[in-house]
């Protein structure tokens, strides 16, 4: 017999899912950020767009927070 947990995510699975979510944004946003220090601004911007779209729905507070990273990046492109 599967428990109702393990068989649909319910209330706690999607707060789960959700603090997930979080997390790996935050991870994510600390990376591309630190991929932009290095050295590798445009690849480090192009990830933060397309963060930036996947969680548009989502997570839109995270999408926002991509989003002002890629605009604080953008201005040291050279192209």
């Amino acid at each position: 017999m599967v428990s109702g947990s393990a068989a649909s995510p319910g209330a706690a699975g999607v707060a789960d899912s959700a603090a997930s979510t979080r997390q790996v944004s935050e991870l994510l946003l600390i990376s591309v950020a630190a991929l932009a220090a290095a050295g590798d601004t445009e690849k480090a911007c192009r990830i933060a767009g397309q963060a930036c779209v996947a969680l548009r729905t989502a997570d839109p507070t995270a999408a926002r927070r991509f989003d002002a990273l890629l605009h604080r990046m953008t201005p040291a492109l050279s192209w």
